[in-house]
Protein backbone atom coordinates (compact mmCIF):
# COMPACT_ATOMS: atom_id res chain seq x y z
CA UNK A 1 0.00 0.00 0.00
CA UNK A 2 1.58 3.58 -0.71
CA UNK A 3 1.11 6.75 1.66
CA UNK A 4 0.58 9.90 0.43
CA UNK A 5 3.67 12.87 1.23
CA UNK A 6 2.45 14.23 4.19
CA UNK A 7 1.85 10.77 5.32
CA UNK A 8 5.05 10.03 4.59
CA UNK A 9 6.58 12.91 6.19
CA UNK A 10 4.41 11.58 9.25
CA UNK A 11 5.89 7.97 9.22
CA UNK A 12 9.54 9.05 8.93
CA UNK A 13 9.26 11.84 11.63
CA UNK A 14 8.17 9.00 14.18
CA UNK A 15 11.15 6.45 12.99
CA UNK A 16 13.63 9.71 13.11
CA UNK A 17 14.29 10.12 9.62
CA UNK A 18 14.31 13.73 9.61
CA UNK A 19 16.98 13.67 12.87
CA UNK A 20 19.59 14.82 10.60
CA UNK A 21 17.97 17.71 8.41
CA UNK A 22 20.03 20.45 10.45
CA UNK A 23 21.69 18.47 13.21
CA UNK A 24 20.88 20.56 15.67
CA UNK A 25 18.13 20.48 18.12
CA UNK A 26 19.03 23.68 20.57
CA UNK A 27 16.09 26.39 20.87
CA UNK A 28 16.65 29.69 20.47
CA UNK A 29 14.42 32.22 21.07
CA UNK A 30 13.37 34.73 18.26
CA UNK A 31 13.69 37.43 20.42
CA UNK A 32 17.84 36.66 20.53
CA UNK A 33 17.78 37.71 16.73
CA UNK A 34 17.01 41.50 17.58
CA UNK A 35 14.82 41.38 15.05
CA UNK A 36 10.82 42.06 14.65
CA UNK A 37 10.52 43.23 11.03
CA UNK A 38 10.89 41.07 8.13
CA UNK A 39 13.67 42.80 5.97
CA UNK A 40 12.35 41.25 2.80
CA UNK A 41 8.69 41.36 2.27
CA UNK A 42 8.50 39.40 -0.89
CA UNK A 43 6.16 37.03 -3.36
CA UNK A 44 7.66 34.22 -5.43
CA UNK A 45 7.24 34.12 -9.16
CA UNK A 46 7.49 31.88 -12.05
CA UNK A 47 8.56 33.04 -14.84
CA UNK A 48 7.23 29.16 -16.10
CA UNK A 49 8.42 25.89 -15.16
CA UNK A 50 8.34 22.61 -17.63
CA UNK A 51 6.49 20.00 -15.92
CA UNK A 52 5.95 16.98 -17.58
CA UNK A 53 6.57 18.22 -21.08
CA UNK A 54 3.70 21.34 -19.76
CA UNK A 55 4.75 25.03 -19.59
CA UNK A 56 3.38 26.47 -16.60
CA UNK A 57 3.14 29.95 -18.22
CA UNK A 58 2.14 28.63 -21.83
CA UNK A 59 1.75 32.56 -23.00
CA UNK A 60 5.02 34.43 -21.87
CA UNK A 61 4.69 38.03 -23.35
CA UNK A 62 7.57 40.83 -21.41
CA UNK A 63 4.64 43.38 -21.35
CA UNK A 64 2.88 40.72 -18.92
CA UNK A 65 5.61 40.19 -16.84
CA UNK A 66 6.67 43.88 -16.23
CA UNK A 67 2.84 44.65 -15.70
CA UNK A 68 2.53 41.69 -12.84
CA UNK A 69 5.80 43.13 -11.63
CA UNK A 70 4.86 46.64 -11.41
CA UNK A 71 1.12 45.22 -9.39
CA UNK A 72 4.04 43.61 -7.64
CA UNK A 73 6.06 46.70 -6.08
CA UNK A 74 3.41 49.42 -5.87
CA UNK A 75 -0.11 47.32 -5.27
CA UNK A 76 1.53 44.06 -3.25
CA UNK A 77 3.62 46.20 -1.55
CA UNK A 78 6.87 44.21 -1.76
CA UNK A 79 10.44 45.03 -1.95
CA UNK A 80 11.69 41.17 -3.10
CA UNK A 81 10.44 39.10 -5.92
CA UNK A 82 11.73 35.68 -5.65
CA UNK A 83 11.80 34.90 -9.30
CA UNK A 84 11.69 30.82 -10.63
CA UNK A 85 11.56 29.03 -13.81
CA UNK A 86 13.30 26.79 -16.37
CA UNK A 87 14.25 29.25 -19.20
CA UNK A 88 17.26 31.00 -18.43
CA UNK A 89 16.41 33.91 -20.41
CA UNK A 90 13.48 34.44 -19.02
CA UNK A 91 14.82 34.11 -15.66
CA UNK A 92 17.13 37.10 -16.38
CA UNK A 93 14.67 39.02 -18.06
CA UNK A 94 12.28 38.89 -15.31
CA UNK A 95 15.20 39.83 -12.38
CA UNK A 96 16.35 42.78 -15.15
CA UNK A 97 13.02 43.95 -15.13
CA UNK A 98 12.51 43.26 -11.23
CA UNK A 99 15.48 45.19 -10.38
CA UNK A 100 14.40 48.26 -12.71
CA UNK A 101 11.00 48.62 -10.73
CA UNK A 102 13.72 49.02 -7.25
CA UNK A 103 12.80 45.61 -6.05
CA UNK A 104 15.59 43.24 -4.43
CA UNK A 105 15.52 39.80 -5.86
CA UNK A 106 16.38 36.22 -6.20
CA UNK A 107 16.80 33.77 -8.74
CA UNK A 108 15.90 29.87 -8.51
CA UNK A 109 16.60 28.00 -11.70
CA UNK A 110 13.64 25.28 -11.02
CA UNK A 111 13.77 21.96 -13.51
CA UNK A 112 11.53 18.89 -13.12
CA UNK A 113 13.70 15.61 -14.14
CA UNK A 114 16.50 16.81 -15.54
CA UNK A 115 19.52 15.20 -15.71
CA UNK A 116 22.05 15.97 -13.16
CA UNK A 117 24.71 17.36 -15.97
CA UNK A 118 21.95 19.39 -17.24
CA UNK A 119 21.02 21.23 -14.18
CA UNK A 120 24.61 21.65 -13.45
CA UNK A 121 25.20 23.52 -16.72
CA UNK A 122 21.61 25.51 -16.35
CA UNK A 123 22.82 26.50 -12.88
CA UNK A 124 25.97 28.34 -14.30
CA UNK A 125 24.06 30.35 -16.95
CA UNK A 126 21.99 31.42 -14.25
CA UNK A 127 25.06 32.23 -12.04
CA UNK A 128 26.87 34.19 -14.71
CA UNK A 129 23.30 36.22 -15.53
CA UNK A 130 22.70 36.75 -11.95
CA UNK A 131 26.57 38.40 -11.57
CA UNK A 132 26.21 40.09 -13.91
CA UNK A 133 22.61 41.83 -12.90
CA UNK A 134 24.68 41.91 -9.19
CA UNK A 135 27.85 44.29 -10.26
CA UNK A 136 25.02 46.59 -12.18
CA UNK A 137 22.15 46.69 -9.26
CA UNK A 138 21.97 49.70 -6.88
CA UNK A 139 23.25 49.35 -3.04
CA UNK A 140 20.26 49.10 -1.22
CA UNK A 141 19.00 46.32 -3.83
CA UNK A 142 20.66 42.77 -3.84
CA UNK A 143 20.64 39.80 -6.20
CA UNK A 144 20.68 36.34 -4.49
CA UNK A 145 21.00 33.13 -6.25
CA UNK A 146 19.10 29.72 -5.50
CA UNK A 147 20.34 27.38 -6.31
CA UNK A 148 17.66 25.37 -6.73
CA UNK A 149 15.12 23.47 -4.21
CA UNK A 150 14.03 20.33 -2.87
CA UNK A 151 15.94 17.78 -4.95
CA UNK A 152 15.43 15.04 -3.48
CA UNK A 153 11.77 15.05 -5.25
CA UNK A 154 12.75 17.08 -8.15
CA UNK A 155 16.10 15.96 -9.63
CA UNK A 156 16.96 11.99 -10.23
CA UNK A 157 19.89 10.28 -9.26
CA UNK A 158 18.95 10.77 -6.17
CA UNK A 159 16.10 8.97 -4.53
CA UNK A 160 15.12 6.08 -7.32
CA UNK A 161 13.00 7.02 -9.72
CA UNK A 162 13.41 8.83 -13.59
CA UNK A 163 10.28 10.83 -12.85
CA UNK A 164 8.96 12.76 -9.72
CA UNK A 165 5.54 10.62 -9.15
CA UNK A 166 7.98 7.90 -9.02
CA UNK A 167 10.37 8.89 -6.47
CA UNK A 168 7.87 10.69 -4.22
CA UNK A 169 5.96 7.48 -4.21
CA UNK A 170 9.17 5.17 -3.80
CA UNK A 171 9.65 7.64 -0.85
CA UNK A 172 6.22 7.07 0.99
CA UNK A 173 6.96 3.30 0.55
CA UNK A 174 9.03 3.65 3.62
CA UNK A 175 11.55 0.83 2.23
CA UNK A 176 14.95 2.57 1.71
CA UNK A 177 18.11 3.41 3.01
CA UNK A 178 18.00 6.35 4.18
CA UNK A 179 21.91 7.37 4.54
CA UNK A 180 22.74 6.55 1.07
CA UNK A 181 19.73 9.03 0.12
CA UNK A 182 21.50 11.81 2.85
CA UNK A 183 24.95 10.55 0.44
CA UNK A 184 23.71 11.56 -2.80
CA UNK A 185 21.72 14.27 -1.66
CA UNK A 186 24.49 16.21 0.04
CA UNK A 187 27.21 15.38 -3.21
CA UNK A 188 24.90 16.82 -5.62
CA UNK A 189 24.41 19.62 -3.55
CA UNK A 190 27.84 20.25 -3.37
CA UNK A 191 28.36 20.31 -6.76
CA UNK A 192 25.66 22.87 -7.62
CA UNK A 193 27.47 25.16 -4.88
CA UNK A 194 30.74 24.93 -6.01
CA UNK A 195 29.41 25.99 -9.51
CA UNK A 196 27.02 28.97 -8.25
CA UNK A 197 30.46 29.83 -5.92
CA UNK A 198 32.79 29.99 -9.06
CA UNK A 199 30.99 32.31 -10.95
CA UNK A 200 28.64 34.40 -8.41
CA UNK A 201 29.95 36.51 -5.71
CA UNK A 202 26.72 37.59 -3.82
CA UNK A 203 24.92 35.42 -1.06
CA UNK A 204 23.49 31.38 -2.46
CA UNK A 205 20.59 29.75 -0.63
CA UNK A 206 18.79 27.08 -1.58
CA UNK A 207 14.54 26.20 -1.30
CA UNK A 208 14.91 22.80 1.35
CA UNK A 209 11.81 21.07 2.09
CA UNK A 210 11.90 21.93 5.54
CA UNK A 211 10.38 19.01 6.81
CA UNK A 212 12.41 16.58 4.74
CA UNK A 213 16.11 17.51 3.35
CA UNK A 214 19.34 16.69 5.59
CA UNK A 215 20.75 20.03 3.83
CA UNK A 216 24.33 21.23 4.73
CA UNK A 217 23.32 24.72 5.81
CA UNK A 218 27.32 25.35 6.63
CA UNK A 219 27.78 25.93 2.89
CA UNK A 220 25.36 28.54 2.30
CA UNK A 221 25.20 31.97 3.20
CA UNK A 222 21.60 32.27 4.00
CA UNK A 223 18.93 28.99 5.00
CA UNK A 224 15.99 28.72 2.43
CA UNK A 225 13.21 26.90 3.40
CA UNK A 226 10.08 25.87 1.24
CA UNK A 227 7.25 25.57 4.54
CA UNK A 228 4.29 24.50 4.38
CA UNK A 229 3.30 22.99 8.08
CA UNK A 230 0.47 23.57 9.73
CA UNK A 231 -0.16 24.14 13.24
CA UNK A 232 -2.91 25.58 15.42
CA UNK A 233 -0.73 26.62 18.12
CA UNK A 234 2.12 29.27 16.90
CA UNK A 235 4.24 28.27 19.96
CA UNK A 236 4.41 24.90 17.47
CA UNK A 237 5.56 26.76 14.80
CA UNK A 238 8.77 28.00 17.07
CA UNK A 239 9.24 24.43 17.88
CA UNK A 240 9.56 23.22 14.38
CA UNK A 241 11.62 25.93 13.09
CA UNK A 242 14.09 26.03 16.11
CA UNK A 243 16.90 24.00 14.81
CA UNK A 244 16.65 26.06 12.11
CA UNK A 245 17.36 29.55 13.71
CA UNK A 246 19.75 27.39 15.87
CA UNK A 247 22.26 27.90 12.67
CA UNK A 248 22.86 31.26 13.52
CA UNK A 249 22.15 32.30 9.93
CA UNK A 250 20.00 34.66 8.22
CA UNK A 251 16.74 32.55 6.95
CA UNK A 252 14.63 33.09 4.31
CA UNK A 253 11.06 31.04 2.98
CA UNK A 254 10.92 31.14 0.20
CA UNK A 255 7.80 29.50 -0.26
CA UNK A 256 4.82 29.23 2.14
CA UNK A 257 1.13 29.38 1.78
CA UNK A 258 -2.23 27.12 0.75
CA UNK A 259 -4.74 26.81 -1.72
CA UNK A 260 -8.32 28.55 -2.18
CA UNK A 261 -10.55 26.20 -0.40
CA UNK A 262 -11.73 25.58 2.89
CA UNK A 263 -9.50 23.25 4.57
CA UNK A 264 -6.51 24.17 2.50
CA UNK A 265 -4.62 25.93 5.24
CA UNK A 266 -4.25 22.32 6.80
CA UNK A 267 -3.19 20.33 3.98
CA UNK A 268 -0.46 23.05 3.17
CA UNK A 269 2.12 21.97 0.46
CA UNK A 270 -0.82 19.02 -0.60
CA UNK A 271 -3.38 21.34 -1.71
CA UNK A 272 -2.95 20.77 -5.16
CA UNK A 273 -3.51 17.36 -4.69
CA UNK A 274 -7.53 17.95 -4.37
CA UNK A 275 -7.86 17.61 -8.28
CA UNK A 276 -9.15 15.17 -10.08
CA UNK A 277 -7.32 14.33 -13.54
CA UNK A 278 -8.49 10.81 -14.56
CA UNK A 279 -10.98 12.36 -16.79
CA UNK A 280 -10.75 14.03 -19.99
CA UNK A 281 -10.29 17.46 -17.79
CA UNK A 282 -9.22 18.62 -14.48
CA UNK A 283 -12.39 18.38 -12.04
CA UNK A 284 -12.42 19.25 -8.31
CA UNK A 285 -14.56 17.25 -6.40
CA UNK A 286 -17.54 18.30 -4.73
CA UNK A 287 -16.61 18.12 -1.06
CA UNK A 288 -14.49 21.30 -1.49
CA UNK A 289 -15.57 24.78 -1.30
CA UNK A 290 -14.19 27.66 -2.79
CA UNK A 291 -12.63 29.70 -0.05
CA UNK A 292 -10.11 33.06 -0.52
CA UNK A 293 -10.92 33.94 3.14
CA UNK A 294 -9.40 31.09 4.40
CA UNK A 295 -6.57 31.50 2.13
CA UNK A 296 -6.22 35.40 3.50
CA UNK A 297 -6.06 34.59 6.99
CA UNK A 298 -3.64 31.57 6.59
CA UNK A 299 -1.26 34.04 4.64
CA UNK A 300 -1.77 37.17 7.15
CA UNK A 301 -1.08 34.50 10.39
CA UNK A 302 2.08 32.53 8.72
CA UNK A 303 3.90 36.43 8.07
CA UNK A 304 2.85 36.96 11.41
CA UNK A 305 5.13 33.79 12.92
CA UNK A 306 7.96 34.82 10.40
CA UNK A 307 8.16 38.47 11.69
CA UNK A 308 8.17 36.61 15.19
CA UNK A 309 10.67 34.17 14.50
CA UNK A 310 12.69 37.28 13.36
CA UNK A 311 13.43 35.71 10.04
CA UNK A 312 15.24 38.12 7.22
CA UNK A 313 12.34 37.55 4.78
CA UNK A 314 9.56 35.36 3.21
CA UNK A 315 7.99 34.85 -0.13
CA UNK A 316 4.35 33.70 -0.66
CA UNK A 317 3.59 31.00 -2.87
CA UNK A 318 2.55 32.33 -5.88
CA UNK A 319 1.80 35.57 -7.20
CA UNK A 320 0.03 34.13 -10.37
CA UNK A 321 -0.69 30.84 -11.65
CA UNK A 322 -2.14 30.97 -15.18
CA UNK A 323 -2.41 27.20 -15.72
CA UNK A 324 -4.87 26.91 -13.11
CA UNK A 325 -7.42 29.69 -14.14
CA UNK A 326 -10.33 30.98 -12.65
CA UNK A 327 -13.57 29.26 -13.98
CA UNK A 328 -16.15 31.48 -11.76
CA UNK A 329 -19.36 29.70 -12.96
CA UNK A 330 -18.40 26.31 -13.31
CA UNK A 331 -16.93 25.75 -9.67
CA UNK A 332 -16.23 21.89 -10.80
CA UNK A 333 -13.38 22.98 -13.47
CA UNK A 334 -12.45 26.28 -10.99
CA UNK A 335 -9.07 25.22 -11.20
CA UNK A 336 -8.01 28.35 -9.57
CA UNK A 337 -9.22 26.49 -6.11
CA UNK A 338 -6.09 24.38 -6.35
CA UNK A 339 -3.37 27.05 -7.02
CA UNK A 340 -1.76 28.86 -4.74
CA UNK A 341 -1.76 31.85 -6.13
CA UNK A 342 -2.56 35.46 -4.72
CA UNK A 343 -4.10 36.51 -7.96
CA UNK A 344 -6.89 34.82 -9.99
CA UNK A 345 -6.45 34.09 -13.52
CA UNK A 346 -9.57 34.80 -16.13
CA UNK A 347 -9.16 33.30 -19.66
CA UNK A 348 -10.05 34.79 -22.55
CA UNK A 349 -10.57 31.35 -24.04
CA UNK A 350 -10.90 28.90 -20.96
CA UNK A 351 -9.21 25.66 -22.46
CA UNK A 352 -6.58 27.28 -23.81
CA UNK A 353 -3.45 27.38 -22.16
CA UNK A 354 -1.74 29.89 -24.60
CA UNK A 355 -5.06 32.47 -24.43
CA UNK A 356 -4.78 35.72 -23.34
CA UNK A 357 -5.76 36.46 -19.75
CA UNK A 358 -6.60 39.27 -17.23
CA UNK A 359 -5.82 38.79 -13.33
CA UNK A 360 -7.69 39.83 -10.83
CA UNK A 361 -6.66 40.30 -6.81
CA UNK A 362 -8.14 37.37 -4.54
CA UNK A 363 -8.63 38.54 -0.73
CA UNK A 364 -4.94 36.62 -0.32
CA UNK A 365 -3.78 39.80 -2.57
CA UNK A 366 -5.19 42.31 -0.66
CA UNK A 367 -4.68 40.80 3.06
CA UNK A 368 -0.69 40.49 1.89
CA UNK A 369 -0.40 44.07 1.06
CA UNK A 370 -1.82 45.13 4.23
CA UNK A 371 0.57 42.84 6.15
CA UNK A 372 3.18 44.61 3.63
CA UNK A 373 2.14 48.19 4.37
CA UNK A 374 2.14 47.87 8.11
CA UNK A 375 5.17 45.62 9.05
Amino acid sequence: MTINRAQFLQRAAVLGLLATTTGLATTTTAAATGQRNLTLKGVAYDTGTGFLGDDSRALWRTDLMRGELRAIRHRLHANWVSIYGSDVRRLTDTATAALEQGLTVSIQPRSFDEPQADELEKLRKVAVEAERLRRRCDQDQEVILAIGCEFMLFTPGIVPGATFFERVEYLTKGEFDWPVLVRRFREFTARMVKVARSNFKGRITYGAASDLEPVDWSLFDIVGLDYYSYHADRADHTKELAPFRALGKPILILEFGCCTFTGAAELGGMGWDIVDFSGDVPVIPPQYVRNEQEQADHLANMLAVFTAEGFLGASPYTFISPDAPHRPHDRPHDEDMAAYSLCKVLRTHEDDPASPYHWQPKKSFHSVSRFYLTH
